[in-house]
């Protein structure tokens, strides 16, 4: 065969490399003496790395280290400028992008309202605009992107290329949407649903750290899953794995002719509206506004009164008490069904209706789920809040970049 073969001196310089960048991504600036530790090298073994990597321009070194007597031993990073990458998330109502550079920091971002629009034309558009701000308040030129990750509700049918499961999404259906954005951002993209971008966030970032085995189950303007099975997302034969608001359970209609996106299913029994309408039947009197922030509002409230031992006893009592196990009951249905299938290690509660309920409403879920599901898996609450769909997007663009941008055997 041609080429490196396993244990030759280049490709062991190769796996030296990448794992010294790899410790200076985990543990900021280093040491030479640090990384020989870290990594089992020699002094002069690690010298010679960091000076093939200062070479290849991806460290620098910046600075001394203090505290001992004599002088300081140089400090090495990961030069941050080696590349950039942004990441866009696509609602409804806004298109919000970021760029981060080599080490995961954030250095611009950048939000408009969406139009509404139905031509692919404003949708495109929209994305441009958002990439170019945001690379704009980076303080760069769109030739710095390494990659773009795109995330949005639904997911695009890898043999059509079309979006599916997403008919809300104005603009975003033309046969040739994708083309035209290659054409209008020609850097490397990618598509990927929100959801899945979030569990990607919570992996790499937050509860699910550690884990290869989860389900990420999100509510916002829409109930949806993620699967993560053996470390990697499963997508399905259509993109559509984890759409899990169509999925049929007790007490509501079933939803028929989904493609019109009609009531019924998961989504009817245990969504933001659902939510909201329980909270009126309750006598409690929601406040005005979009279903997923006065339904977040409703159960942050009630899991206010509940306190931190609400649950102990069955949960707080009173409207807001019921308003809790009601939700708490209908989110568990729904993911009796999915666990019952999958049996995952863990179920993260993601998407801020979920995380409004914090730790009461996730106990009341936990306890609803054992009664009506044989394998128990360990419910936690999402720990990535602050544009998680953004978090998952830009943290994909950098595994992919940072796998080409650290193999220094080229």
């Amino acid at each position: 065969m041609a080429g490196t073969t396993p244990g030759t001196p280049r490709v062991l310089r190769t796996m030296n490399d990448r794992a010294a960048l790899e410790l200076l991504l985990a543990h900021g600036p280093l040491s030479r003496s640090r990384i020989g530790k870290l990594t089992g090298l020699s002094k002069p073994t690690a010298s010679q790395l960091l000076a093939r990597l200062e070479a290849a321009g991806l460290v620098v070194v910046t600075g001394t280290s203090q505290g001992r007597p004599g002088p300081g031993a140089q400090l090495y990073s990961l030069d941050p400028t080696v590349a950039y990458v942004a990441g866009v998330d696509v609602t409804t109502t806004r298109v919000r992008a970021a760029v981060a550079d080599i080490t995961g920091r954030t250095v611009g971002a950048f939000e408009l309202p969406a139009s509404g629009r139905r031509s692919d034309e404003g949708a495109v558009r929209q994305v441009v605009t958002a990439v170019d701000g945001a690379v704009e308040d980076a303080g760069l030129t769109r030739d710095a992107l390494h990659r773009v990750v795109i995330g949005t509700p639904g997911a695009f049918d890898p043999r059509t290329g079309r979006l599916r499961y997403a008919s809300h999404l104005p603009g975003w259906h033309s046969p040739t949407l994708l083309e035209e954005l290659a054409a209008a951002l020609p850097v490397p993209l990618e598509y990927d649903n929100d959801v899945n971008l979030v569990a990607v966030a919570e992996q790499r970032l937050g509860a699910a750290r550690g884990h290869d085995d989860f389900v990420l189950l999100w509510n916002e303007e829409g109930i949806g899953a993620a699967l993560v099975l053996g470390g990697r997302l499963h997508r399905g034969w259509t993109g559509g794995a984890g759409e899990v608001g169509f999925l049929p359970v007790p007490g509501v209609p079933l939803m028929r002719r989904v493609a019109q996106a009609g009531g019924g299913g998961f989504q009817e029994l245990a969504g933001a509206a659902a939510v909201v309408r329980t909270a009126r039947e309750l006598g409690l009197r929601p406040p005005r506004g979009p279903a997923r922030e006065v339904a977040a509002a409703l159960l942050a409230r009630a899991a206010d009164h509940a306190g931190p031992n609400g649950v102990a006893d069955g949960g707080p009592d009173g409207p807001e008490g019921e308003l809790l196990r009601r939700t708490a009951t209908a989110l568990a249905t729904g993911l009796a069904a999915m666990v019952a299938v999958l049996d995952p290690e863990l179920v993260v509660l993601s998407g801020g209706v979920l995380t409004a309920g914090g730790e009461a409403l996730r106990a009341l879920i936990q306890r609803e789920l054992a009664e009506l599901a044989a394998p128990r898996p360990r419910l936690v609450v999402g720990a990535v809040t602050e544009h998680p769909v953004l978090s998952g997007a830009l943290e994909s663009a950098l595994t992919t970049t940072r796998d080409r941008v650290f193999d220094t055997s080229r």
